[in-house]
């Protein structure tokens, strides 16, 4: 005969609610996902999922850096957005119409 046994957590209110909304999608109550996970973990033995992985973190600093989901800083705030601004605006500035004309001219450059 199975026996039951009650657990009380504590969970950050906004999760459980965006978590049971998801669950009910599935016919899933959080109970039911809850005996899922340990039964996974009995059978796995450990967690039945990634916890190292990262979601893209927005920094807010005003020049969209973040940091990616393996954990690297993409910082724009040292960029230097007015320099790429006047080298796409120089005249002297040399652009191609095709792949094949940039690797013909690359291949130029090193025939010199």
């Amino acid at each position: 005969m199975s026996k039951n046994a009650t657990i009380n957590l504590r969970v950050n209110s906004d999760a459980k609610d965006k978590a049971k909304e998801i669950l009910a999608s599935l016919g899933l109550t959080l109970s039911d996902a809850f005996n899922l996970m340990i039964y996974q973990i009995a059978i796995v033995r450990g967690l039945p999922f990634e916890v190292n992985q990262r979601l893209p973190l927005e920094l807010n600093d005003g020049h969209g850096s973040y940091i990616c989901e393996y954990g690297h800083l993409h910082d724009y705030s040292k960029f230097d957005f007015e320099a790429a601004e006047r080298e796409i605006n120089d005249p002297n500035l040399k652009t191609y119409s095709s792949a094949e004309e940039l690797f013909a001219d690359l291949k130029l450059d090193d025939d010199v």
